[in-house]
Protein backbone atom coordinates (compact mmCIF):
# COMPACT_ATOMS: atom_id res chain seq x y z
CA UNK A 1 0.00 0.00 0.00
CA UNK A 2 0.96 3.94 -0.49
CA UNK A 3 -0.47 6.56 1.83
CA UNK A 4 -0.37 9.78 0.21
CA UNK A 5 -1.15 13.25 2.07
CA UNK A 6 -2.76 16.75 0.19
CA UNK A 7 -2.01 19.63 1.97
CA UNK A 8 -4.54 22.11 1.05
CA UNK A 9 -5.71 25.11 2.58
CA UNK A 10 -8.96 23.74 4.71
CA UNK A 11 -7.36 20.31 5.68
CA UNK A 12 -5.08 17.18 4.71
CA UNK A 13 -7.26 14.71 2.38
CA UNK A 14 -4.92 11.36 2.58
CA UNK A 15 -5.62 8.13 0.86
CA UNK A 16 -4.29 5.17 0.79
CA UNK A 17 -3.86 3.49 -2.54
CA UNK A 18 -2.82 0.02 -3.60
CA UNK A 19 1.05 0.17 -5.07
CA UNK A 20 -0.62 0.42 -8.84
CA UNK A 21 -2.02 3.57 -7.69
CA UNK A 22 -5.92 2.34 -7.40
CA UNK A 23 -7.58 4.21 -4.59
CA UNK A 24 -8.30 2.28 -1.34
CA UNK A 25 -9.79 5.08 0.80
CA UNK A 26 -9.85 8.57 1.61
CA UNK A 27 -10.20 10.92 4.41
CA UNK A 28 -9.72 14.78 5.23
CA UNK A 29 -8.87 16.09 8.51
CA UNK A 30 -9.48 19.92 8.90
CA UNK A 31 -7.71 22.97 10.32
CA UNK A 32 -7.99 26.18 10.20
CA UNK A 33 -6.51 28.90 8.74
CA UNK A 34 -6.11 32.71 9.94
CA UNK A 35 -7.41 35.86 7.18
CA UNK A 36 -7.09 39.20 8.37
CA UNK A 37 -7.25 42.53 6.62
CA UNK A 38 -3.80 44.01 4.66
CA UNK A 39 -3.79 40.67 3.01
CA UNK A 40 -2.70 38.62 6.16
CA UNK A 41 -3.34 34.55 5.71
CA UNK A 42 -1.44 32.20 7.81
CA UNK A 43 -1.43 28.79 8.83
CA UNK A 44 0.11 26.97 11.81
CA UNK A 45 2.52 24.04 10.39
CA UNK A 46 1.92 21.92 13.58
CA UNK A 47 -1.98 21.79 12.26
CA UNK A 48 -0.66 20.43 9.05
CA UNK A 49 1.61 17.35 11.11
CA UNK A 50 -1.40 16.73 13.36
CA UNK A 51 -3.33 16.14 10.60
CA UNK A 52 -0.77 14.18 8.70
CA UNK A 53 -0.56 11.98 12.12
CA UNK A 54 -4.31 11.46 12.52
CA UNK A 55 -5.55 11.15 8.96
CA UNK A 56 -3.03 8.25 8.75
CA UNK A 57 -4.11 6.43 11.79
CA UNK A 58 -7.06 6.63 10.55
CA UNK A 59 -6.31 4.93 7.25
CA UNK A 60 -4.67 2.03 8.72
CA UNK A 61 -7.71 1.38 11.31
CA UNK A 62 -10.93 2.24 9.04
CA UNK A 63 -9.54 -0.11 6.10
CA UNK A 64 -7.81 -2.85 8.76
CA UNK A 65 -4.57 -2.24 6.99
CA UNK A 66 -1.47 -3.65 8.96
CA UNK A 67 1.70 -1.14 9.27
CA UNK A 68 3.32 -3.61 7.70
CA UNK A 69 1.83 -3.67 4.27
CA UNK A 70 2.18 0.59 3.80
CA UNK A 71 5.32 0.46 1.40
CA UNK A 72 5.52 4.35 0.81
CA UNK A 73 4.45 7.89 1.84
CA UNK A 74 4.56 10.53 -0.43
CA UNK A 75 2.98 14.69 0.28
CA UNK A 76 1.33 16.71 -2.54
CA UNK A 77 0.98 20.69 -1.19
CA UNK A 78 -0.30 23.86 -1.05
CA UNK A 79 2.12 25.83 -3.51
CA UNK A 80 4.22 29.11 -3.10
CA UNK A 81 3.97 29.63 0.90
CA UNK A 82 6.81 30.16 3.16
CA UNK A 83 7.96 28.21 6.37
CA UNK A 84 10.99 30.25 8.30
CA UNK A 85 12.62 27.17 10.52
CA UNK A 86 15.17 28.13 13.05
CA UNK A 87 18.09 25.79 13.26
CA UNK A 88 16.97 23.42 14.98
CA UNK A 89 13.85 22.84 11.82
CA UNK A 90 11.27 24.58 14.08
CA UNK A 91 9.25 27.31 12.47
CA UNK A 92 9.81 30.36 14.28
CA UNK A 93 6.14 31.83 13.27
CA UNK A 94 2.88 30.61 11.52
CA UNK A 95 3.30 29.93 7.48
CA UNK A 96 2.55 32.33 5.39
CA UNK A 97 0.76 30.77 2.70
CA UNK A 98 -0.24 31.21 -1.01
CA UNK A 99 -3.26 33.86 -0.48
CA UNK A 100 -0.73 36.20 1.86
CA UNK A 101 -0.30 39.55 -0.14
CA UNK A 102 0.96 41.80 2.38
CA UNK A 103 4.59 41.81 0.34
CA UNK A 104 3.59 44.41 -2.35
CA UNK A 105 6.71 46.49 -1.33
CA UNK A 106 8.99 43.38 -1.59
CA UNK A 107 7.42 42.81 -5.17
CA UNK A 108 8.36 46.43 -6.17
CA UNK A 109 11.81 46.00 -4.77
CA UNK A 110 12.57 43.03 -7.35
CA UNK A 111 10.60 44.51 -9.93
CA UNK A 112 12.89 47.68 -9.63
CA UNK A 113 16.27 45.49 -10.00
CA UNK A 114 15.40 42.55 -11.78
CA UNK A 115 12.47 44.09 -14.48
CA UNK A 116 9.11 42.48 -14.88
CA UNK A 117 9.58 40.86 -18.39
CA UNK A 118 13.22 39.56 -17.82
CA UNK A 119 11.39 38.12 -14.34
CA UNK A 120 9.10 36.71 -16.00
CA UNK A 121 11.31 34.83 -18.53
CA UNK A 122 13.49 33.75 -16.30
CA UNK A 123 11.11 32.40 -13.95
CA UNK A 124 8.38 31.23 -15.83
CA UNK A 125 6.27 33.62 -13.12
CA UNK A 126 5.33 37.33 -12.59
CA UNK A 127 6.75 38.43 -9.75
CA UNK A 128 4.10 39.02 -7.28
CA UNK A 129 3.59 38.86 -3.48
CA UNK A 130 1.60 35.55 -3.96
CA UNK A 131 5.33 33.91 -4.36
CA UNK A 132 7.45 32.59 -1.72
CA UNK A 133 10.49 34.70 -1.52
CA UNK A 134 8.50 37.92 -1.38
CA UNK A 135 6.93 36.52 1.68
CA UNK A 136 10.53 35.75 2.64
CA UNK A 137 11.66 38.91 2.04
CA UNK A 138 8.90 41.21 3.92
CA UNK A 139 10.01 38.50 6.90
CA UNK A 140 13.25 40.22 7.05
CA UNK A 141 11.87 43.51 6.45
CA UNK A 142 9.08 44.15 9.02
CA UNK A 143 9.66 40.93 11.46
CA UNK A 144 13.92 41.52 12.33
CA UNK A 145 13.24 39.53 15.82
CA UNK A 146 11.70 36.89 14.28
CA UNK A 147 14.17 36.72 11.79
CA UNK A 148 17.17 36.79 13.76
CA UNK A 149 16.45 32.77 14.66
CA UNK A 150 15.32 32.01 11.08
CA UNK A 151 17.58 29.90 9.58
CA UNK A 152 15.95 27.85 6.65
CA UNK A 153 13.10 28.17 4.53
CA UNK A 154 10.62 25.51 3.46
CA UNK A 155 6.94 24.97 1.65
CA UNK A 156 4.15 23.40 3.19
CA UNK A 157 4.62 19.69 1.92
CA UNK A 158 8.64 20.17 2.63
CA UNK A 159 8.18 20.79 5.81
CA UNK A 160 5.86 17.71 6.69
CA UNK A 161 8.30 15.26 4.32
CA UNK A 162 11.24 16.97 7.24
CA UNK A 163 8.80 15.84 10.10
CA UNK A 164 9.04 12.34 8.13
CA UNK A 165 12.31 11.56 7.47
CA UNK A 166 14.65 14.27 9.11
CA UNK A 167 15.85 15.40 5.63
CA UNK A 168 15.35 19.02 4.69
CA UNK A 169 14.35 19.18 0.67
CA UNK A 170 12.15 20.06 -2.07
CA UNK A 171 11.31 19.32 -5.57
CA UNK A 172 11.16 21.17 -9.07
CA UNK A 173 7.59 21.74 -9.04
CA UNK A 174 7.34 23.38 -5.57
CA UNK A 175 10.46 25.55 -6.39
CA UNK A 176 8.95 26.58 -9.41
CA UNK A 177 6.52 28.35 -7.60
CA UNK A 178 9.01 30.54 -5.30
CA UNK A 179 9.78 33.29 -7.42
CA UNK A 180 13.61 32.29 -7.16
CA UNK A 181 13.79 29.00 -9.17
CA UNK A 182 15.74 29.50 -12.82
CA UNK A 183 13.45 27.28 -14.90
CA UNK A 184 16.07 27.28 -17.47
CA UNK A 185 18.66 25.91 -15.57
CA UNK A 186 16.69 24.00 -12.81
CA UNK A 187 18.34 25.59 -9.67
CA UNK A 188 18.51 28.31 -7.42
CA UNK A 189 18.64 31.55 -9.23
CA UNK A 190 21.20 34.33 -8.07
CA UNK A 191 20.14 36.95 -9.91
CA UNK A 192 17.38 36.82 -7.99
CA UNK A 193 18.59 35.92 -4.81
CA UNK A 194 21.09 39.21 -5.49
CA UNK A 195 18.23 40.99 -6.25
CA UNK A 196 16.26 39.61 -2.80
CA UNK A 197 19.15 40.23 -0.48
CA UNK A 198 18.69 36.29 0.89
CA UNK A 199 21.82 33.80 0.90
CA UNK A 200 21.10 30.60 -0.47
CA UNK A 201 21.85 29.07 2.45
CA UNK A 202 18.40 29.48 3.46
CA UNK A 203 16.87 27.62 0.35
CA UNK A 204 16.78 23.71 0.36
CA UNK A 205 18.66 21.45 -1.84
CA UNK A 206 16.13 20.62 -4.97
CA UNK A 207 15.50 16.46 -6.02
CA UNK A 208 12.48 15.65 -8.57
CA UNK A 209 9.49 15.05 -7.37
CA UNK A 210 10.19 11.10 -7.70
CA UNK A 211 13.19 10.66 -5.27
CA UNK A 212 13.29 8.96 -2.43
CA UNK A 213 13.60 11.43 0.36
CA UNK A 214 14.42 9.21 3.02
CA UNK A 215 12.83 6.37 5.25
CA UNK A 216 10.68 7.31 7.89
CA UNK A 217 12.17 8.23 11.21
CA UNK A 218 11.25 6.25 14.78
CA UNK A 219 9.65 9.13 15.93
CA UNK A 220 7.40 9.58 12.99
CA UNK A 221 6.38 6.07 12.76
CA UNK A 222 5.09 6.43 16.47
CA UNK A 223 2.94 9.70 15.32
CA UNK A 224 1.43 8.01 12.35
CA UNK A 225 1.12 4.46 13.57
CA UNK A 226 3.10 2.95 11.29
CA UNK A 227 4.98 0.82 13.92
CA UNK A 228 4.27 -2.67 15.88
CA UNK A 229 4.05 -3.01 19.38
CA UNK A 230 7.64 -3.40 20.20
CA UNK A 231 7.52 0.21 18.77
CA UNK A 232 9.66 -1.06 15.45
CA UNK A 233 8.91 -0.12 12.30
CA UNK A 234 9.99 -1.26 8.58
CA UNK A 235 11.33 0.86 6.34
CA UNK A 236 8.86 2.92 5.17
CA UNK A 237 10.47 5.10 2.05
CA UNK A 238 9.13 8.77 1.64
CA UNK A 239 8.46 9.64 -2.04
CA UNK A 240 9.66 13.61 -1.97
CA UNK A 241 6.45 14.51 -3.66
CA UNK A 242 5.22 17.72 -5.31
CA UNK A 243 2.90 20.76 -5.33
CA UNK A 244 -0.60 20.67 -5.77
CA UNK A 245 -1.10 22.09 -8.98
CA UNK A 246 1.12 19.63 -10.80
CA UNK A 247 -0.10 16.77 -8.50
CA UNK A 248 -3.80 17.78 -9.81
CA UNK A 249 -2.68 17.35 -13.32
CA UNK A 250 -1.11 13.75 -13.06
CA UNK A 251 -4.68 12.90 -10.92
CA UNK A 252 -7.10 14.20 -13.45
CA UNK A 253 -4.86 12.04 -16.51
CA UNK A 254 -2.74 14.53 -17.41
CA UNK A 255 0.62 13.50 -18.12
CA UNK A 256 1.62 14.10 -21.34
CA UNK A 257 0.67 17.06 -24.47
CA UNK A 258 -1.72 14.85 -25.98
CA UNK A 259 -3.83 14.01 -22.89
CA UNK A 260 -5.85 17.65 -22.85
CA UNK A 261 -6.46 20.32 -20.25
CA UNK A 262 -7.89 20.21 -16.72
CA UNK A 263 -9.91 22.66 -14.24
CA UNK A 264 -9.06 22.45 -10.50
CA UNK A 265 -12.54 23.72 -8.75
CA UNK A 266 -10.59 24.01 -5.09
CA UNK A 267 -10.13 27.14 -2.56
CA UNK A 268 -8.14 28.52 -5.31
CA UNK A 269 -9.39 27.49 -9.23
CA UNK A 270 -6.69 26.61 -12.04
CA UNK A 271 -7.14 25.71 -15.79
CA UNK A 272 -3.38 23.54 -16.81
CA UNK A 273 -2.02 20.84 -19.21
CA UNK A 274 1.07 18.96 -19.59
CA UNK A 275 3.65 20.30 -21.93
CA UNK A 276 6.91 19.16 -23.19
CA UNK A 277 8.42 23.12 -22.72
CA UNK A 278 7.76 25.97 -21.06
CA UNK A 279 4.76 28.59 -22.32
CA UNK A 280 5.69 32.36 -22.34
CA UNK A 281 3.00 34.25 -23.05
CA UNK A 282 3.28 38.28 -24.42
CA UNK A 283 0.79 39.44 -21.95
CA UNK A 284 2.24 38.00 -18.76
CA UNK A 285 -0.98 36.18 -17.87
CA UNK A 286 -0.45 32.77 -17.24
CA UNK A 287 2.65 31.21 -15.99
CA UNK A 288 4.38 27.38 -16.25
CA UNK A 289 5.16 25.17 -13.19
CA UNK A 290 7.63 22.53 -13.55
CA UNK A 291 6.05 19.31 -13.81
CA UNK A 292 6.35 16.29 -11.15
CA UNK A 293 6.32 13.96 -14.53
CA UNK A 294 10.73 14.93 -14.91
CA UNK A 295 11.19 16.99 -18.02
CA UNK A 296 7.85 18.69 -18.64
CA UNK A 297 6.12 21.44 -17.66
CA UNK A 298 2.40 22.37 -16.99
CA UNK A 299 1.72 26.05 -18.38
CA UNK A 300 -0.98 27.42 -15.80
CA UNK A 301 -3.35 30.16 -14.97
CA UNK A 302 -4.70 30.19 -11.19
CA UNK A 303 -6.80 32.51 -9.83
CA UNK A 304 -6.89 33.30 -6.10
CA UNK A 305 -10.72 32.53 -5.15
CA UNK A 306 -12.36 30.21 -7.54
CA UNK A 307 -13.78 27.91 -5.17
CA UNK A 308 -13.36 30.05 -1.97
CA UNK A 309 -15.89 32.32 -3.77
CA UNK A 310 -18.41 30.17 -3.96
CA UNK A 311 -17.65 29.21 -0.40
CA UNK A 312 -17.81 32.52 0.68
CA UNK A 313 -21.06 33.28 -0.77
CA UNK A 314 -22.22 29.98 0.43
CA UNK A 315 -21.65 30.48 3.86
CA UNK A 316 -23.08 34.75 3.33
CA UNK A 317 -27.11 33.21 2.73
CA UNK A 318 -26.90 30.37 4.50
CA UNK A 319 -28.62 30.06 8.14
CA UNK A 320 -25.73 28.38 9.47
CA UNK A 321 -22.75 30.13 8.12
CA UNK A 322 -20.77 26.73 9.80
CA UNK A 323 -23.00 24.71 7.47
CA UNK A 324 -23.10 26.62 4.30
CA UNK A 325 -25.77 24.95 2.19
CA UNK A 326 -23.45 25.13 -0.62
CA UNK A 327 -24.96 22.28 -2.86
CA UNK A 328 -28.42 23.59 -2.63
CA UNK A 329 -27.50 27.47 -3.18
CA UNK A 330 -25.70 26.07 -6.46
CA UNK A 331 -28.56 23.75 -7.90
CA UNK A 332 -30.64 26.72 -7.43
CA UNK A 333 -28.59 28.76 -9.44
CA UNK A 334 -28.13 26.61 -12.28
CA UNK A 335 -30.63 26.48 -15.52
CA UNK A 336 -31.60 28.99 -17.41
CA UNK A 337 -30.95 31.76 -14.97
CA UNK A 338 -30.40 35.13 -16.25
CA UNK A 339 -28.43 37.35 -14.00
CA UNK A 340 -30.20 39.94 -15.34
CA UNK A 341 -26.92 42.02 -15.93
CA UNK A 342 -25.74 41.17 -12.56
CA UNK A 343 -21.71 40.72 -12.30
CA UNK A 344 -19.42 39.49 -9.52
CA UNK A 345 -15.96 40.03 -9.50
CA UNK A 346 -14.22 36.90 -7.52
CA UNK A 347 -11.71 38.80 -6.16
CA UNK A 348 -11.95 38.15 -2.32
CA UNK A 349 -7.84 37.21 -1.65
CA UNK A 350 -6.94 39.74 -4.26
CA UNK A 351 -5.46 37.92 -8.13
CA UNK A 352 -3.23 36.12 -9.89
CA UNK A 353 -4.41 35.30 -13.52
CA UNK A 354 -4.95 36.84 -15.26
CA UNK A 355 -5.22 40.66 -14.04
CA UNK A 356 -2.08 39.97 -11.53
CA UNK A 357 -3.32 42.49 -9.38
CA UNK A 358 -3.22 42.19 -5.15
CA UNK A 359 -5.14 44.97 -4.44
CA UNK A 360 -8.16 43.84 -6.39
CA UNK A 361 -11.70 42.77 -4.27
CA UNK A 362 -14.61 41.07 -4.34
CA UNK A 363 -17.70 43.32 -5.70
CA UNK A 364 -21.00 42.75 -7.39
CA UNK A 365 -21.82 45.36 -10.02
CA UNK A 366 -25.23 46.23 -11.08
CA UNK A 367 -27.32 44.69 -8.31
CA UNK A 368 -31.14 46.38 -8.26
CA UNK A 369 -33.96 45.74 -6.14
CA UNK A 370 -35.09 42.65 -8.37
CA UNK A 371 -31.88 41.04 -7.60
CA UNK A 372 -32.75 37.50 -5.21
CA UNK A 373 -30.04 35.21 -3.76
CA UNK A 374 -30.42 32.80 -7.06
CA UNK A 375 -28.97 35.78 -8.93
CA UNK A 376 -26.14 36.13 -6.71
CA UNK A 377 -24.74 32.99 -6.74
CA UNK A 378 -25.46 32.64 -10.19
CA UNK A 379 -23.19 35.62 -10.75
CA UNK A 380 -20.15 34.02 -8.78
CA UNK A 381 -20.64 30.92 -10.63
CA UNK A 382 -20.36 32.80 -14.04
CA UNK A 383 -17.54 34.91 -12.88
CA UNK A 384 -15.48 31.92 -12.13
CA UNK A 385 -16.13 31.16 -15.68
CA UNK A 386 -15.31 34.43 -17.07
CA UNK A 387 -12.39 34.99 -14.85
CA UNK A 388 -10.92 31.59 -16.52
CA UNK A 389 -11.74 32.28 -19.89
CA UNK A 390 -9.38 35.24 -20.32
CA UNK A 391 -6.62 33.00 -19.12
CA UNK A 392 -8.16 30.33 -21.91
CA UNK A 393 -7.87 32.93 -24.43
CA UNK A 394 -4.33 33.82 -23.10
CA UNK A 395 -3.29 30.04 -23.74
CA UNK A 396 -4.74 29.83 -27.47
CA UNK A 397 -3.17 32.78 -27.96
CA UNK A 398 0.19 31.15 -27.07
CA UNK A 399 -0.50 28.49 -29.35
CA UNK A 400 -2.23 26.03 -26.74
CA UNK A 401 -4.81 23.79 -28.46
CA UNK A 402 -7.78 23.30 -25.96
CA UNK A 403 -10.91 21.79 -27.35
CA UNK A 404 -12.36 19.73 -23.49
CA UNK A 405 -11.63 20.43 -20.44
CA UNK A 406 -11.77 18.12 -17.37
CA UNK A 407 -13.09 18.86 -14.14
CA UNK A 408 -11.88 17.79 -10.55
CA UNK A 409 -11.55 19.42 -6.83
CA UNK A 410 -14.95 19.54 -4.69
CA UNK A 411 -16.35 22.21 -7.19
CA UNK A 412 -16.31 19.06 -10.00
CA UNK A 413 -19.19 17.93 -8.14
CA UNK A 414 -21.66 20.67 -9.13
CA UNK A 415 -23.70 19.91 -12.00
CA UNK A 416 -24.82 23.65 -12.03
CA UNK A 417 -20.94 24.64 -12.05
CA UNK A 418 -19.89 22.37 -14.53
CA UNK A 419 -22.74 22.89 -17.10
CA UNK A 420 -21.85 26.88 -16.35
CA UNK A 421 -18.62 26.71 -16.92
CA UNK A 422 -18.75 24.87 -20.34
CA UNK A 423 -21.64 27.34 -21.39
CA UNK A 424 -18.54 30.41 -20.87
CA UNK A 425 -15.85 28.46 -22.25
CA UNK A 426 -18.06 26.61 -25.31
CA UNK A 427 -16.23 23.65 -24.73
CA UNK A 428 -17.12 20.70 -23.48
CA UNK A 429 -16.65 20.09 -19.73
CA UNK A 430 -16.23 16.21 -18.47
CA UNK A 431 -16.37 15.38 -14.94
CA UNK A 432 -14.17 12.24 -13.56
CA UNK A 433 -14.50 9.75 -11.24
CA UNK A 434 -11.90 10.78 -9.02
CA UNK A 435 -12.71 14.77 -8.29
CA UNK A 436 -12.00 15.58 -4.63
CA UNK A 437 -9.35 12.91 -4.15
CA UNK A 438 -6.95 14.07 -7.69
CA UNK A 439 -4.35 15.76 -5.69
CA UNK A 440 -3.86 12.61 -3.53
CA UNK A 441 -4.13 10.70 -6.52
CA UNK A 442 -1.34 12.35 -8.48
CA UNK A 443 0.69 12.23 -5.16
CA UNK A 444 -0.18 8.54 -4.99
CA UNK A 445 0.78 7.48 -8.50
CA UNK A 446 4.37 9.90 -8.10
CA UNK A 447 5.13 7.80 -5.22
CA UNK A 448 4.75 4.59 -7.20
CA UNK A 449 6.63 5.68 -9.67
CA UNK A 450 9.63 7.03 -7.32
CA UNK A 451 8.95 3.74 -5.40
CA UNK A 452 9.16 1.27 -8.74
CA UNK A 453 5.79 0.28 -9.04
CA UNK A 454 4.42 1.81 -11.65
CA UNK A 455 4.74 4.45 -14.44
CA UNK A 456 2.88 7.67 -15.25
CA UNK A 457 0.70 6.74 -17.86
CA UNK A 458 -0.80 4.47 -15.28
CA UNK A 459 -2.43 7.67 -14.24
CA UNK A 460 -4.82 7.47 -17.24
CA UNK A 461 -6.80 4.55 -15.95
CA UNK A 462 -7.36 5.65 -12.99
CA UNK A 463 -9.93 8.38 -13.25
CA UNK A 464 -12.75 7.76 -15.89
CA UNK A 465 -14.64 10.68 -17.37
CA UNK A 466 -18.36 9.98 -15.77
CA UNK A 467 -20.36 13.46 -17.09
CA UNK A 468 -19.85 15.21 -20.18
CA UNK A 469 -21.59 18.72 -20.47
CA UNK A 470 -21.56 20.28 -23.38
CA UNK A 471 -21.83 24.14 -24.27
CA UNK A 472 -25.16 25.33 -25.29
CA UNK A 473 -24.37 27.83 -27.96
CA UNK A 474 -26.63 30.28 -27.70
CA UNK A 475 -25.98 30.62 -23.94
CA UNK A 476 -22.07 30.35 -25.27
CA UNK A 477 -22.62 33.92 -27.77
CA UNK A 478 -24.34 35.75 -24.66
CA UNK A 479 -21.37 34.47 -22.50
CA UNK A 480 -19.21 36.09 -25.16
CA UNK A 481 -20.90 39.08 -24.68
CA UNK A 482 -20.69 39.18 -20.59
CA UNK A 483 -17.36 38.37 -20.71
CA UNK A 484 -16.22 41.60 -22.16
CA UNK A 485 -18.53 43.27 -19.79
CA UNK A 486 -17.08 41.22 -16.54
CA UNK A 487 -13.52 42.67 -17.89
CA UNK A 488 -14.62 46.35 -18.21
CA UNK A 489 -16.11 46.13 -14.57
CA UNK A 490 -12.53 45.25 -13.11
CA UNK A 491 -10.84 47.72 -15.41
CA UNK A 492 -13.59 50.65 -14.16
CA UNK A 493 -12.96 49.67 -10.53
CA UNK A 494 -9.07 49.20 -11.10
CA UNK A 495 -8.10 52.75 -10.03
CA UNK A 496 -10.90 52.47 -7.22
CA UNK A 497 -8.85 49.36 -5.84
CA UNK A 498 -5.65 50.71 -6.31
CA UNK A 499 -6.62 53.94 -4.24
CA UNK A 500 -8.08 52.06 -1.28
CA UNK A 501 -4.57 49.84 -1.16
CA UNK A 502 -2.96 53.40 -0.64
CA UNK A 503 -5.52 54.61 2.19
CA UNK A 504 -7.03 57.63 -0.61
CA UNK A 505 -10.56 58.26 1.18
CA UNK A 506 -12.75 56.48 -1.39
Amino acid sequence: MIIAHDLGTTGNKASLHHDDGRLVASTTVGYPAHFAAGGVAEQDPQDWWDAVATATRDLLVRTGTAPAEVQGLVVSGQMMGAVLLDGEGRPVRPAIIWADTRSGAEQRELEQALGAEHAYELLGHRLNPTYSVEKVMWVRDNEPDVWARVRRFCVAKDYIVLGLTGRLATDRSDASGTNAYDQRTGDWSDEVLAAARLDRALFPEILDSTTIAGTLTDAAAAALGLHDSSGRHRDVRVVMGGGDGPMAAVGSGIVAPEDGAYVCLGTSSWISFASNAPLRDPGLRTFTFDNVVPGSFVPTATMQAGGASIQWISEALSPDPARPETARLTAEAGGDLDTEDLYFLPYLLGERSPIWDPNARGAFVGIGRHHTRRHLVRAVLESIGYNLLTSIHAFRESGAAIDRIDAVGGGAQSDALLQTLADVWGVPVRRRTIVEEANSLGAAVTGAVGLGLADFAAARALSEVTAEFTPDAGRHGIHAERHARFTAAYDALAPWFAAGAQGVSR
